[in-house]
């Protein structure tokens, strides 16, 4: 593995788009984009209430989870940040990551409970906002809904603490039918107590990369020190190790070729432990099938 970009804080939400590597780093609360080399490193936005997953509209205009404060950020051409939509009547805790699909829908999650001071742990809800900002709840019961991608016909969710990439076919009109797991990686936890959630989980289902050219989808097993490459219906298809004391929480697939594969890792993901840091990294490798198309 390569190393692209360091002495960063938290890394969320890569994205292969416009020729550069995007991310999101939580605790300086800045989007950045690089050269796949890392080079040439820009600061793209400044979000004081923490950045998550990136997306464009059609027209161009990069929109930004702005996590605490429950808002979908959009980038005007002169760089200007206004609020695309207010999710707090909507959202159950803070903000998730996002997809964006070619139609210029956000689909975009939430944690639920209070993660980071061990609250118990609840279900969430998805929301979907259109592109002139409206919001609507598209799905509910959904366990730490988390990295997603959305070809505009078919969706797909990682529910980190549900064991499981959970898909929904998209409708002409953004709504979602036909709930299915995707890949099943075991049973959904029965208790509540996240002390007791994370050890048993034989997969925790982080950020997910674009499916590649055979539609096998690369997922950051945030627990594990591992990405995974899933086809549909559950098999792991290959197992790639992060070095040591690195857990994975989100990677994305692209680079000149289609055929880098980003990852981002830090050594764990409390906020207490990352907030004062500089020890995460995005890191690179080269795997052998491309990612299918462009992302939105």
């Amino acid at each position: 593995m390569q190393t692209v970009l360091e002495k960063l804080t938290f890394l969320e939400g890569p994205r292969w788009r416009g020729g550069r590597v995007w991310v999101s780093d939580f605790y300086t609360h800045r989007v950045l984009s690089a050269n796949e080399d890392g080079s040439d490193l820009r600061v793209e936005a400044a979000v004081p209430a923490q950045p998550s997953g990136t997306g464009v509209l059609p027209d161009g205009r990069l929109l930004i989870v702005s996590m605490r404060d429950q808002r979908i950020l959009r980038r005007e051409q002169d760089g200007t940040l206004v609020t695309h939509a207010d999710l707090s009547p909507l959202a159950t805790g803070v903000l998730n990551d996002m997809a964006v699909d070619p139609q210029g829908r956000c689909w975009v999650g939430c944690f639920g409970f209070d993660l980071m001071n061990g609250a118990p742990m609840e279900s969430a809800v998805l929301i979907r906002v259109d592109p002139d900002g409206s919001a609507v709840v598209v799905a509910d019961e959904m366990f730490f809904p988390n990295g997603s991608v959305c070809d505009g016909r078919t969706l797909v969710v990682a529910e980190s603490f549900g064991e499981r990439l959970t898909a929904f076919d998209v409708g002409g009109d953004g709504a979602l039918s036909n709930r299915r797991d995707w890949a099943r990686f075991g049973d959904p936890p029965t208790s509540r107590d996240i002390s007791e959630v994370l050890p048993s989980l034989a997969v925790v289902a982080d950020g997910i990369a674009e499916p590649d050219a055979e539609g096998a989808i690369w997922v950051a097993d945030a627990d594990h020190h591992r990405a995974l490459r899933v086809r549909e219906g559950g098999e792991i298809a290959a197992e790639l190790a992060t070095p040591d004391g690195l857990n994975t929480y989100a990677v994305a697939l692209g680079g000149a070729d289609g055929r880098t594969l980003f990852l981002a890792c830090a050594p764990s993901f409390l906020e207490h432990e990352r907030a004062h840091t500089r020890d995460a990294v995005l890191l690179a490798t080269r795997v052998e099938v491309p990612v299918g198309s462009a992302p939105a």
